[in-house]
């Protein structure tokens, strides 16, 4: 048996390590049990920058939002830590008035002939989360390689679990709900690209977008409902390589580093941020179901879930 704790968040990715940490800094004693270490979970693939995308519920999800990115913009002050960057940028065919009232939150936005220009936090994902190791770990948390195949399992060691295993939760709950929506990445060397681009069309699986990372330019994308495929698919990576080019044509010569596919953890309901009692007395806390924009609600999702935890 590992230490005594007082909660066990079962899930290591930004979700669950954000969730932690919270509590941690309340003085709980809080161990993370992740199946994965943090650079092979999904929150490690994604882009990832800071918008509300494919996330529900709409009315929830601004003030998570803004929440977040009101910490990311104090993170971005320490870029080579945090892994958090400031970065300007255009979301293609977008307008102020078509997006949700947590919009008016956004302080360097304006509207152009080609869209929206804003900048916004862009996450080198791999620095951030092991920043959020180090400091869930600097709080006197634990973060343990653990497969959990059920709840009960932790709740035999704590009083209070705290499950943010995203599509995980499709067995663990068990949520039949929770669905997977594959997103296929493409890895270039930056041809001197420093601003990034999106496009997204709702109604089609496929998008367009390039994320300027240190060291690398990450290009994007799918939006596969219900595929769990996670190696990546050649003929997808060229599509995704002449979508960017089109914009931004100097793409087409850049030389290819990597693939990478993430299954966003989709939920038909939402987000789902709730407590409910387990039968030997102790309190389950769910924090799952955050679609492709786990990053976007990380702090005001984590927020949210801790304050359940009494």
């Amino acid at each position: 048996m590992g230490a005594v704790a007082d909660v066990i968040v079962v899930g290591g990715g930004v979700s669950g390590l954000t969730t932690a940490l919270l509590l941690a800094e309340r003085g709980l004693r809080v161990r993370v049990w992740s199946r994965d270490p943090a650079g092979a979970t999904t929150s490690a693939v994604a882009g990832a920058l800071w918008w509300p995308y494919r996330i529900e519920p709409a009315e929830l999800v601004g003030a998570w939002s803004l929440e977040t990115l009101r910490v990311y913009e104090e993170l971005a002050a320490a870029p080579a830590e945090t892994g958090v960057r400031m970065v300007a940028g255009v979301h293609e065919g977008e307008r102020l008035a078509a997006l949700g009232p947590w919009a008016r939150g956004l302080d360097r936005a304006s509207e152009v002939p080609e869209g929206l220009r804003v900048t916004l936090p862009l996450i080198d994902m791999p620095a951030h989360l092991r920043w959020l190791e180090g400091r869930v770990a600097a709080a006197g948390g634990v973060v343990e390689r653990r497969t959990v195949r059920a709840f009960t399992e932790a709740a035999a060691e704590a009083r209070v679990v705290v499950n943010c295993t995203g599509l995980g939760a499709r067995e663990l709950v068990p949520d039949l709900g929770v669905r997977p929506v594959r997103g296929q990445l493409v890895v270039v060397e930056n041809p001197g690209i420093d601003e990034w681009f999106t496009h997204a069309d709702p109604s089609s699986s496929a998008t367009t977008y390039f994320f300027p990372q240190p060291g690398r330019l990450v290009l994007g994308g799918t939006a596969e409902v219900d595929d769990p495929r996670t190696e990546p698919d050649l003929r997808t990576a060229r599509e995704i390589v002449e979508r960017c080019a089109r914009v931004r044509p100097e793409i087409a010569g850049a030389r290819v580093l990597g693939h990478r596919v993430g299954l966003r953890p989709s939920r038909d309901a939402g987000v789902r941020i709730e407590a409910e009692d387990l039968p030997d007395g102790g309190l389950l806390v769910h924090n799952y179901g955050h679609g492709g924009a786990g990053v976007t609600v990380a702090r005001g999702c984590a927020r949210a879930a801790a304050q359940l935890v009494d």
